[in-house]
Formats: structure tokens, C-alpha cells, sequence
């Protein structure tokens, strides 16, 4: 893809702007922090793919306007393309493709915009991944791979290489291997429980005959019985008629016999009641004298009911007046006995309130002791509150003379235990003095290994340096053996003109020229074949360099321990002689201490403080069991003042009572007058006017009670008046009734004598035929159980015959899973071999490995021209492990060698540093650029070259210029003005108010 215009319109910090790349090989785009140079490359990533470092989509249309768009033209394998890409804030955008032809550019866009950036892709060969790690060194990024971890490094070159897709492809191939390995499982169970089945097909099929043949034989006996049950079953049938028609017979003369029964109750029940009506009929004349007797006596009890209406009124409205005279009465009596038993209570609580008042002498005088016991208290609580301070600091000041006992005895235990120390190290010094000489043999065959190990290192460097001389000029003779073969090809064309002067050639000198340049063919074709020779010989000198350098660093894996191990023994060594000074110091200091404690000399300011605290304390004369005593006779005392408030309080109660007294036995007074004069009210004399009539009336409850025992005697002889008429009604139907009864009874036993002598003759056919049905029950058991073995044995017959029909569907079904199995094993063999293969230590590591000596030739070949050849990268990817077995482990450690050897990366200024960064960034850009098959032609160089002094930067634009010829557009952003004007085209980048602005010197 190499730029050929690029239209900004309202794209981030511009507002438009057109760049027109014609002419510019290598430029510099330059300008002043955040004024849009990073912002212009960023535009061509956004219109080919989309993407942007704005996090929001809408992020990219610059403040203020509401659409953005970017127009870019640009040439890809000798064709002319454009993209247009747009979007307006808060909706959805465009993407527009097109090719340029004869015409004028021709669409290639898509349905949608997503099917139109796949086909952008697909034209270009080249993702936004591959792009921001190839063609753009974006800003802030060269040295993220130098930075990392050696396992980030691997991960980091997977990414880029995109063998994540492996990884995809060998976790499909281990969840295949995984399916076909528990398929393979369930088949080889399968398979077998089918074989053991099939096995058993040739015993089922022989039972299965045998069977049939014993039911052909079952069969037949079966149809023999059948014949026989047929013939006792008719039989048996004629003796069932005739048993039938007997039974039959049997139940009409049942029927008939119990039909002449029922008639011949009728006729006596109806003669009977014929007897009871004539009975009847013969009392009439006094049936009629008893009712006119019942009559009379019905007319005197309505007279005695009216009566007693009278006086059930009279009686309620006297119930009533001796109510009320009696309700009046019972409440005043309530009232006079409430008004009693007050006055009851009130003496009751004047002759209580007696003793109380009596002892107001007594506690008069415990009040006064109580007043003498609180001032006591009082006083000895003020003693308190001036004694409580002195003793709290009395306190302190003991825990702090015990806490300096404490910390002196804790002292002398220490001095106890370093003595002990001192002496078992002064004890141990001839076998520390040993061991450092022996550390120190060791230490002299390591120093002189690692001095060799150095001498094995800088030759492998000057090997390596050496390689990339005659790599180099293999390069370059390989260039001239290129330049050679074009031109023997144009001699090869008819009227050939020279390649060197383009002057037409005679035939002799055709030859001359032909021959000249064969030879020089020639001795450039052996020159390579002298390199390779030499290379072959310099890479196998380095792999022996290699292995003699890991042994070696093998060997002095341990010398840094043993170097420690030596400067701990020197150092004990070194305490170790001063061991006696140190005893005599502690023995001192020890029989100083023990002499502080026993005789108690310490801390002699808190002792002094103390025994003035004492001394206070004792003048205060402060008893505690005092306070005690004076706290315990007020707390007894404190009853005086309970039984003072209850002596007030009897004597309130007692001027309370001595007034209510009189009151109360008024009320008596007035509640018995009026008691008195109750008996001669209006109610009284109601209740005796009352009485009077009651007595005027004369009516007499036992007459009435009398008469109406005789009432009730009489009323028989209203029932028997009704009896009388019924008798009189019925007595003519029910003669008619006994007639008709008597001629039914005489037709039944007429029936009765017709159905016996059938009866007679049907008993004496059934004698013809005999009883076969325990016979017929016989046979039939035997057709039974023959039946049922028939069943059985047909039941048996289906199921073997299903389990023949089973065992050839289970052959069949063997055949296919014998197939399936092999399948499988080979599905599982193969996944296997695909997961391990697509793994990390598969397809993926080989990769890295073929990729490493390419991009380490690649990054020295760039670094070669940046550094003029001081500087020199070797990618390790294997180093002995810690262990003591000196195990090799996978690594990526990058080591940097400069003339002085090999130094860590963080040691080299920043200068060199960024140059390490910049080749690798390079040289993985342009390895990434040819693995995606698209020929890197443009390189964008968004990197901070501040680090770099005016040398620095003019070797970084010699690096530029040399490798310009590899591409066909370079552009390098920076702000930094020698570097900018290393450059002889500049694209100069401003911000004004209306938006960036660019500037194009040539």
C-alpha cells in the first residue's frame, strides 16, 4: 500500500486538510506537541479499517461540527485505489470502495459496511493488527517488547505472528480427541457385550425347533378333547332344558301357592272388619248421649277461662306496684349500709393511724444522730478525693520502680545468653577460619571458569560479528548477481544493445560482453558458494561455543551462593576475634546489674518521689475502713426519715378523717327517717285496692281444674261419634270387597292342581338324561391346561424367535460399530496428533524458532547502520535452569553486546536503548509485513526520538535513508528541530483556530 492523497475533513484536530503524497519518499512530519501530527497517520488507519485511539466512535468528528470524513487514495500492487470513509455524530457512518479504471474509479462497495471492509482486507492483504505492527511504529510503543518478560516476549511474537488461531485449532482438535476418545469408549464396550450376545444365536435357534415340534404334538390332543366336550356339552344342554322348564314350573306353583295364601288372609281380615263395624253400629244411641254430654262441659270451661284472664291482669298489676315498693326500699337500705361501712372504715383508720403518731419522740432523736453521721461522712469523703491522686501516682510510681526491676532482670538474662553466644562462637573460630579457606580454593577455580567463560562469549560475538560481515556480502554479491542475470537476459533479447553504455553490439562484441559477463557470473556464484562454506563452518564453531558456554554457566550457576557464603564466614570470622572484648564488657556489665538488684539501687528519683507520697499520705491519716463505718451508720440511720414522712403523712390523713366522720353519720340519719316514711306511699295503697278486686272476683283455680279432668274423660266419646259414621260408610263396600276376594282364592287353586301334574311329567324326562358336568369339568380342565401350556410354549416360541430377529439386528449392528470403532481409533489418533502438533510446543514454537534467526539478522543488519556496527542483539531462547541437574528451559532473553561485552538492557543510555528498540520494532514490522504476503512499501515512524543527541538522530536518519530504498513512502513524526531539519522534505503541521494546518517544503 503505498499513499498517494489524503482528504481530512473535520478528522479530529482538523477541520480539512488535503496531503499529496507525490514526491515524498522520505519526509518528516513535524510540528509542536498536540498540534496533529499523530493525528494525520491516524486518519489513514481510520479510513481503511476503522479504528482510532478514541474510545467513543463520535470521538473522532472534531468539537463542534457534526460529520467527519476521510478521503484516501492510495496504490496497491500497480492499481489505483480510494476509500471514503464518513460518519455523522450520533448516528451510523459510510464506507465507500473504489478502483480506478480507464473511466475514471469504478465502485467496489458492498451491501453493508462490514462485507465492504472485509473486501478492503481481502484487496490489501493486511488487517489493522498487522498494519499498527508493521507499516505504523505507533507513539509510546518501541520498547513495550524489550520491557516484558521473556514469556510476555513469546507471548507478544504469537500475537503478532496471529498463532492464537493454533491454539483455536488445538483446543478443537483435543475436544475432537476427547469425543472420539469417549465414543471410542462406549463403542469397545459395545462391541463386546454384542459379541457375547451373537454368540448365543445357535442355542436359541435349537430350542426354538424343539419347541415347535412339542406343539404339534400338544395341538392335537387338544382337538381330540374338543371333540369330546362338544358331545357331553349337548347333553348336558337337553338335561339343562328340562331342569329349566321344571325350575320354571316349580316357581309358578311357587307363586300361585303364595298368591293363595295372600287371598285367603284377605278374606279373613275382611270378615273381621265386617265383625268390628257391626260391633260399632249396635252402640249408636249411647255413642249420641256422651257427645251432648262432652258439649256441656266445654261451654263451662270457656266461662271459668274468662275468669281467669281477670285475674291474671289483676295479679300483674299488683306484681308490678310491690315491685317498684320493693326496689325503692332495697336502695335505700344499699345506701344506709355503704354509708355505714364508711364510717366503719374511717374509725378503723383512726384507731390505725394511733401507733404512728406515738413514736414521733424516737425519731426525732435518730434524726439528729443521722444529721452528726452525714457530716462525718462528709469530711472523710473529702479526705478521699485528696488522698485518691497520691495513691494513683503512689501506684504508678511503684509499676514504674517494678518495670525498671523487670527491665534490668530482663537485661541480665540477655548479657546471659550473648555470654553464652560469645562463647561457643569463641569456641568455633579454628573451624571458621577452615572453612574460609576452603570458600576460597573454590572461589579461585570459579573466578578463573567465569574469566574463560568471558573469553568463550567474546568469541562467539566475534564469530557472530563476523557472520554478519559475510552475510552482508553475500547480500551484496547475491544484489550483483541479481543486476547480472538481468542483464544476460537482455543480451539474450534480439538486437541486444550493451547493458553497461546502451550502445547497440556488433556480434563480436556481443561475444566479448556475453563472456565478460559469464565470468563475472562466475566468480560472484563461487564467491557465495566460499560464504556459504564459511558460514556453515562459522554457525557450527558457534553451536560448539554455545554448548561450552551453557556448561560453563552450569558450573557457575552456584558461584554467586558460594560468594555469599564466603562474606557470611568472613564476617563471622571478623566477630569472632573480638569475642574476648565483648565477654569482659558483659561480665562487667552482669556484675554490675546483679549488684543494682540486690541491694535495690535503681531509679533513684522515683524511689525519693515515693517515699514523699508516703509521707503525705501518713499525715492525712486517711483510713479506709473509717469511710467504711461512717457510710454504713448513715446507710442505717436513713430509716429516721422514712418513719418522719410517714408520721407526716398519719398526720394528714388523721385531720382528713376527724373531718369526714360527722358528715357520714348525718347520711345514716336521713337514709333511716326516710326508710320510715316509705311504708305509707301511693304504691301501697294501689297494691291493697289491687287485692280487693282480686277478691270480688271469686274465681277458684281448683273448679276450673276439676272441670276440666271431666272434659278430658269426655272427649272419648267424640272419637267414638266419628268411629260411629266410618262404620256406617264402610260396611257396604266392604261386603262387596269379601265377595270378590272369595272367587280369586277358588281360580289359584285351580292353577295350583293344573301346574303339579306337569310337574309330575317333566321329573320323569329328566330321569332319560344323567348329570355329565363333573365329567364335561374334566375334560375341560384338560383342554385348560393343554390351552394353557400352548401358551406358554407359544409365549416361549415368540420370544426366542424375537430373540433370533434381536441377534441378527445386533450382528448387523456388530458390523457397523466394528467400523465405527476403527473410526474412531483413527479420529482419536489423528486429534491427538492435531492437538499436540497445533500446541505451543508444536506448529506454534517451530514457527518462533524459524522466525528468531530471521528477525535477529533482520534487527543486526538495522542496528549495523544505526550504531555503525557497535551494537550487536542475540536472541537466546534456551538457558540452564536453576536446579542443580542444570536442566535447559525455553526462554526469549535478549542479550545486547557493544564493544565493551555484553550488558544488561537497563545499563545502556537512552540513546542506545532506543536504538535496540527501533531495529527490533523494524525489523519485526517488516518480517510481519512479509508473512502476510503483502510487500511492506510505506513505513510510518510515530516514535519519541528525544533520547537521541545530534549523532544519535543523524544515524537514525542515515539508518532511514539507507533503508529508503526498500520503500516507497517514509514518513517520521517528531518535534524535534535538528532532527526535523536532518530532513530535506517536511511536512510541517500547525494548530490555528480553524483547525490543524499542513505545510509541505521540499
Amino acid at each position: 500500500m503505498i499513499p498517494k492523497q489524503l482528504t481530512l475533513r473535520n478528522f479530529l484536530s482538523y477541520r480539512a486538510a488535503t496531503l499529496d503524497f507525490a514526491g515524498l519518499q522520505v519526509a518528516c512530519v513535524s510540528g509542536p506537541n498536540g498540534s496533529g501530527k499523530s493525528s494525520l497517520l491516524e486518519a489513514i488507519a481510520w479510513v481503511v479499517w476503522g479504528h482510532s485511539r478514541t474510545v467513543a466512535e463520535d470521538d473522532v468528528i472534531h468539537l463542534g461540527t457534526l460529520e467527519v470524513q476521510v478521503d484516501f487514495t492510495f496504490e496497491h500492487q500497480a492499481q489505483i485505489y480510494r476509500v471514503v470513509r464518513s460518519r455523522r455524530r450520533n448516528q451510523g457512518g459510510s464506507l465507500e470502495f473504489q478502483v480506478q479504471t480507464e473511466e475514471g474509479f469504478r465502485p467496489l462497495t458492498q451491501r453493508g459496511m462490514r462485507a465492504t471492509q472485509q473486501l478492503i482486507c481481502q484487496t490489501l492483504r493486511l488487517d489493522y493488527e498487522t498494519f499498527v505492527n508493521s507499516a505504523y511504529l505507533r507513539q509510546g510503543r518501541a520498547d513495550e517488547f524489550m520491557l516484558k518478560r521473556p514469556s510476555e516476549r513469546k507471548q507478544i511474537l504469537a500475537d503478532l505472528l496471529k498463532l492464537g488461531q493454533y491454539d483455536d485449532l488445538a483446543d478443537k482438535a483435543k475436544e475432537r480427541a476427547r469425543e472420539a476418545k469417549a465414543k471410542l469408549t462406549l463403542l469397545e464396550t459395545s462391541v463386546a457385550n454384542l459379541e457375547a450376545q451373537v454368540q448365543q444365536r445357535s442355542a436359541i435357534a435349537q430350542t426354538a425347533q424343539d419347541l415347535e415340534t412339542r406343539l404339534a404334538t400338544l395341538q392335537a390332543e387338544y382337538e381330540q378333547a374338543e371333540a369330546t366336550r362338544q358331545q357331553l356339552a349337548q347333553q348336558q344342554q337337553q338335561r339343562q332344558r328340562l331342569v329349566q322348564a321344571q325350575l320354571l314350573h316349580q316357581q309358578q306353583l311357587n307363586h300361585l301357592s303364595d298368591d293363595s295364601q295372600r287371598w285367603e288372609g284377605e278374606v279373613e281380615k275382611l270378615t273381621s272388619k265386617l265383625q268390628q263395624l257391626a260391633a260399632i253400629l249396635t252402640q249408636a244411641n249411647a255413642i249420641t248421649t256422651g257427645l251432648a254430654t262432652l258439649q256441656d262441659l266445654e261451654a263451662q270451661d270457656e266461662a271459668f277461662s274468662a275468669k281467669f284472664q281477670q285475674q291474671q291482669t289483676l295479679q300483674a298489676e299488683r306484681d308490678r306496684h310491690y315491685q317498684a315498693h320493693q326496689a325503692q326500699a332495697q336502695a335505700l337500705q344499699t345506701q344506709r349500709q355503704h354509708e355505714q361501712h364508711s364510717l366503719d372504715a374511717v374509725n378503723q383508720q383512726l384507731a390505725d393511724l394511733k401507733p404512728i403518731l406515738q413514736k414521733q419522740a424516737s425519731v426525732s432523736e435518730a434524726l439528729v444522730s443521722l444529721a452528726h453521721a452525714r457530716d462525718r461522712l462528709q469530711h472523710l469523703d473529702q479526705l478521699q478525693l485528696q488522698v485518691s491522686p497520691l495513691r494513683q501516682q503512689q501506684q504508678t510510681l511503684q509499676r514504674q520502680l517494678d518495670q525498671t526491676q523487670a527491665e534490668l532482670t530482663a537485661r541480665l538474662t540477655a548479657l546471659a545468653n550473648s555470654t553464652y553466644q560469645l562463647q561457643q562462637q569463641q569456641a568455633q573460630q579454628p573451624q571458621l577460619q577452615q572453612a574460609v579457606l576452603a570458600v576460597g580454593h573454590t572461589l579461585e577455580d570459579l573466578t578463573a571458569k567465569r574469566a574463560y567463560q568471558e573469553k568463550v562469549r567474546e568469541k562467539g560475538i566475534e564469530r557472530r560479528h563476523f557472520m554478519e560481515r559475510l552475510q552482508a556480502e553475500q547480500r551484496s554479491y547475491e544484489t550483483q548477481l541479481g543486476h547480472i542475470e538481468q542483464k544476460l537476459q537482455l543480451l539474450q533479447q534480439p538486437d541486444a544493445a550493451c547493458p553497461v553504455c546502451d550502445r547497440p553490439l556488433d556480434e563480436h562484441n556481443w561475444d566479448d560482453v556475453l563472456q565478460k559477463h559469464q565470468a563475472e557470473r562466475d566468480d560472484l556464484q563461487r564467491a557465495i558458494w566460499v560464504i556459504r562454506e564459511q558460514l556453515a563452518v562459522s554457525e557450527r564453531e558457534i553451536q560448539v561455543l554455545r554448548q561450552e558456554y551453557r556448561e560453563l554457566e552450569a558450573e557457575l550457576a552456584s558461584y554467586g551462593k558460594i560468594l555469599e557464603q564466603r562474606g557470611s564466614l568472613m564476617a563471622k570470622l571478623t566477630s569472632s576475634e573480638s569475642v574476648a572484648q565483648q565477654l569482659a564488657s558483659l561480665t562487667q556489665e552482669r556484675s554490675h546489674l546483679e549488684r543494682c538488684l540486690q541491694e535495690q539501687d535503681y531509679a533513684p528519683d522515683l524511689q525519693t518521689e515515693l517515699q514523699q507520697l508516703e509521707t503525705q499520705l501518713t499525715q492525712l491519716a486517711y483510713d479506709e475502713r473509717d469511710h467504711a463505718l461512717a457510710r454504713g451508720q448513715v446507710d442505717r440511720l436513713r430509716w429516721a426519715e422514712i418513719r418522719q414522712a410517714e408520721i407526716r403523712q398519719a398526720e394528714r390523713q388523721q385531720t382528713q378523717l376527724l373531718e369526714r366522720q360527722p358528715q357520714l353519720e348525718q347520711a345514716i340519719a336521713a337514709l333511716d327517717a326516710e326508710i320510715t316514711t316509705l311504708t305509707e306511699s301511693e304504691t301501697v295503697q294501689a297494691i291493697v285496692q289491687l287485692d280487693e278486686q282480686l277478691n270480688a272476683l271469686g274465681y277458684s283455680l281448683d273448679q276450673h281444674q276439676a272441670l276440666r279432668s271431666q272434659l278430658k274423660a269426655a272427649q272419648t266419646w267424640k272419637l267414638r261419634h266419628q268411629q260411629l259414621q266410618q262404620a256406617q260408610q264402610q260396611q257396604p263396600e266392604l261386603q262387596q270387597q269379601l265377595v270378590a276376594a272369595t272367587q280369586k282364592r277358588q281360580q289359584l287353586t285351580q292353577q295350583q292342581t293344573e301346574l303339579t301334574s306337569q310337574q309330575q311329567e317333566l321329573t320323569t324326562q329328566l330321569q332319560q338324561y344323567p348329570d355329565v358336568q363333573v365329567e364335561m369339568q374334566q375334560v375341560q380342565q384338560r383342554q385348560s391346561d393343554r390351552q394353557q401350556q400352548r401358551e406358554q410354549w407359544l409365549s416361549r416360541l415368540g420370544a426366542l424367535h424375537q430373540q433370533l430377529t434381536h441377534f441378527d439386528q445386533q450382528q448387523e449392528q456388530l458390523t457397523q460399530q466394528q467400523q465405527e470403532l476403527h473410526q474412531a481409533r483413527r479420529s482419536h489418533r489423528v486429534h491427538q496428533e492435531l492437538a499436540t502438533a497445533f500446541g505451543r510446543n508444536g506448529l506454534q514454537a517451530l514457527l518462533i524458532e524459524h522466525l528468531l534467526p530471521q528477525l535477529e539478522a533482520e534487527t543486526n543488519h538495522i542496528l549495523g547502520r544505526l550504531s555503525a556496527h557497535q551494537l550487536h542483539v542475540q536472541f537466546v531462547t534456551q538457558r540452564a535452569g536453576r536446579s542443580r541437574q542444570g536442566k535447559l528451559i525455553d526462554t526469549l532473553d535478549i542479550v545486547i553486546a557493544d564493544a565493551q561485552g555484553t550488558r544488561p538492557y537497563e545499563t545502556y543510555s537512552g540513546g542506545e536503548a532506543f536504538r535496540v528498540n527501533f531495529a527490533i520494532r523494524l525489523a519485526l514490522a517488516r518480517l510481519l509485513a512479509q508473512r502476510s504476503g503483502t510487500p511492506l512499501r510505506t513505513l510510518i515512524i510515530d516514535e519519541g526520538f528525544g533520547t537521541q543527541d545530534r549523532e544519535g538522530c543523524d544515524r537514525l536518519v542515515g539508518a532511514i535513508n539507507a533503508i529508503a530504498a526498500d520503500f516507497a513512502c517514509i514518513l517520521a513524526v517528531t518535534h524535534i528541530p535538528h532532527f526535523r531539519e536532518a530532513f530535506e522534505t517536511r511536512i510541517d503541521v500547525c494548530k490555528t483556530p480553524d483547525g490543524s494546518q499542513l505545510t509541505v517544503s521540499m
